[in-house]
């Protein structure tokens, strides 16, 4: 088994290093940038360590600033990223995308589209399928 490298992920940094549009107005988002930026920075580490105990060789995680890039065995990929200007978290994998923005009275980052579908429970759903391991996000 390869070992797995460790990258420092500090996306509050990495998005005041982007320069964006104006942010969306307050009204259009739940939270405020600094709160965005602090929920965004907690899932991506807890993402990041949760493949910890995956064998690199069936999913290997490259994190940088506001990026998680997962290559699954076979070449399968999926991507994690941040977009700040909409205050949201998109994952694309398994040839769908999704786009979640974090919903105060769950807790969670919720799909935008109305579907239910949750950011950790959709990510551990794309690697089963991609890659047939059990991941747990918590």
């Amino acid at each position: 088994m390869r070992t797995r490298r460790r990258y420092q992920i500090d996306v509050t940094s990495a998005c005041r290093s982007l320069r964006f549009g104006p942010a969306l107005p307050t009204n259009q988002s739940a939270v405020d940038e600094k709160q965005y930026l602090l929920l965004a920075d907690s899932a991506f580490k807890k993402i990041v360590d949760a493949f910890e105990d995956i064998d690199v060789d069936d999913a290997d995680v490259e994190a940088a600033g506001d990026v998680i890039t997962i290559t699954y065995r076979g070449g399968r990929k999926c991507v994690v990223n941040t977009q700040r200007p909409a205050r949201q978290i998109w994952l694309a994998g398994g040839q769908r995308a999704w786009h979640f923005s974090f919903d105060p009275a769950s807790g969670q980052w919720l799909d935008d589209k109305g579907t239910g579908d949750e950011l950790f429970a959709t990510l551990e759903r794309v690697t089963r399928e991609s890659a047939g391991v059990a991941l747990k996000i918590q």
